[in-house]
């Protein structure tokens, strides 16, 4: 198996991924890490983590500058019959991987694995995210995700055999949602199984995420929504791309609304009021459509009546 690993200035966490996966040693090939342009000693603390964890780590230095483009050359590098990938900052789950691979034995068809994860939010365990609701039908499952029917897919997650990858890679340049674009083409050929045990746990900081809609999000969301409509080559139908713009859209606004810049909120609440969408998203932009009003009546200057004492 190969794992592949991107990290930039990741040298705080860098040394507890690595010490996740030392239950998983006996099964791991290789390591590849990509030290994409660290300036904090990210390949140094790794390579002394893996010797004395005795694992097989590679490190691959690049400048990518991007999570995508970092995993895209490990996964050009990588030789063995199953892909892992796992973000610098997250943690493996004692026994996640042989999990994935026992269901990969199992079923002998499949050709991407999809485990449980722990969602950690700021340090803090919450929910466990469960893989249901995949069906037998490849563009079912990737439309079904692309619309966000189906939420349990998280980088360290998934299990993917380097035949059914082949050449597909993570768009580059993305400043969210390029792990999306890159399942979503992966299920649209995939013949799927599911592992009900959490395989690893996903951290995630808001502030963090909320920041990536902040800076250029006009630039920003034109760019992913170009990259998101090239998936009609792979059959997901222009329905279920037209939603996923709608739930960003959505995401977009919520954090400028939050954040005070009711322009850029109504603006793109406008575009997530117009795409395709389920009731439970339909209510929140209602919701946010009468908070938008609401602000803006508050906020707007008194009027001034003339001849007034």
């Amino acid at each position: 198996m190969s794992v592949v690993i991107p990290a930039c200035n990741a040298a705080a966490t860098i040394a507890a991924t690595l010490a996740s996966l030392r239950s998983e040693a006996e099964i791991i090939g290789e390591i590849l890490l990509v030290d994409d342009a660290s300036i904090d000693g990210t390949a140094t603390i790794a390579r002394e983590a893996a010797a004395q964890l005795s694992l097989p780590l590679r490190v691959l230095s690049a400048k990518c500058r991007d999570a995508g483009g970092a995993r895209n050359l490990a996964m050009a590098e990588a030789v063995y019959s199953w892909v892992y990938l796992i973000d610098a900052d997250d943690l493996h789950l004692r026994g996640g991987l042989r999990a994935l691979l026992r269901k990969a034995r199992e079923q002998p068809e499949a050709d991407m694995i999809v485990g449980a994860y722990r969602r950690r939010v700021n340090g803090q365990d919450r929910q466990i995210k469960m893989p249901n609701g995949y069906q037998a039908a490849c563009l079912a499952n990737a439309s079904a995700y692309v619309k966000g029917d189906i939420r349990s897919v998280a980088v360290g997650s998934v299990l993917a055999s380097r035949t059914l990858i082949g050449e597909t890679r993570f768009p580059i340049g993305m400043a969210y949602d390029e792990d999306t674009l890159f399942w979503a083409r992966l299920m649209s050929k995939a013949s799927l199984a599911m592992v009900s045990q959490p395989v690893m746990v996903y951290e995630v900081s808001p502030v963090r995420s909320d920041d990536r809609f902040a800076l250029n999000p006009v630039r920003r969301f034109l760019d992913w929504r170009r990259e998101l409509r090239t998936l009609t080559d792979c059959n997901i139908p222009l329905s279920a791309l037209k939603a996923r713009e709608g739930l960003v859209a959505l995401k977009i606004a919520r954090v400028h609304y939050a954040r005070g810049d009711l322009g850029t909120a109504a603006r793109f609440l406008a575009v997530a009021a117009a795409a395709p969408k389920r009731r439970s998203e339909a209510w929140r932009c209602l919701r946010y459509r009468f908070k938008l009003a609401a602000r803006r009546r508050l906020s707007a200057p008194p009027i001034k009546l003339e001849g007034a004492l």
